[in-house]
């Protein structure tokens, strides 16, 4: 009995400092606080209790969210120009395939076009690199008539049909397989008229 009490005599007094540096971490997603394998608890902010006096923060593994999200132009600005070039090798990274997207991409002929035009659609890629079924239209302008939407979605399609299926790394296709992208097309053209085709 004399050797318990003794031992709880000697922890006492480091719970409170323990709590106290535990209470002191980063809410801001990606600064993780350094922490070793000689630390006594888990690292914070990626593990908290119920029983924890402190409120728990949330760990955000993937900074790109539930969805993948890419915007093409139909005219890249001049400091993003390398961004629309396909790369030479297999896609290895998210970056990788954000630019063979942008790389793809034929806008309509300046004629059946409308500018400002912006559309998204939004699907999934296989394993290798193919599509799972075909674009969900999500979004497009308002206003515009249904001629200038068609156009627009046979433009996406056959852009993309063009492209695939892309060539992934294992490990960046085992990263995509089933999780859905949402490419934003934008016609930023400078077409010389506003008004939409009626």
């Amino acid at each position: 009995m004399l050797r318990v009490s003794l031992i709880l005599l000697l922890l006492l007094p480091a719970i409170p400092a323990a709590q106290a540096r535990d209470r002191q971490t980063n809410p801001v997603p990606f600064a993780h606080t350094p922490c070793s394998v000689l630390d006594e608890g888990p690292c914070t902010p990626s593990y908290c209790g119920v029983f924890g006096p402190w409120p728990c923060f949330p760990e955000m593994d993937y900074p790109y969210g539930e969805n993948l999200q890419v915007t093409v132009q139909s005219v890249p600005p001049k400091d993003q120009a390398a961004k629309y070039q396909k790369p030479d090798h297999d896609l290895d990274t998210i970056g990788d395939l954000f630019a063979a997207i942008r790389s793809c991409w034929t806008p309509p002929a300046s004629d059946a076009a409308r500018e400002g035009m912006q559309m998204t659609v939004r699907f999934s890629f296989k394993r290798d690199g193919g599509m799972i079924g075909s674009p969900r239209l999500t979004y497009a302008t308002s206003g515009v008539s249904a001629d200038t939407r068609n156009t627009y979605l046979n433009a996406i399609n056959t852009s993309l049909q063009s492209c695939l299926p892309l060539k992934f790394t294992s490990s960046l296709g085992g990263a995509l397989a089933g999780r859905p992208i949402a490419i934003r097309y934008v016609d930023n053209r400078d077409l010389g008229k506003t008004s939409d085709k009626q």
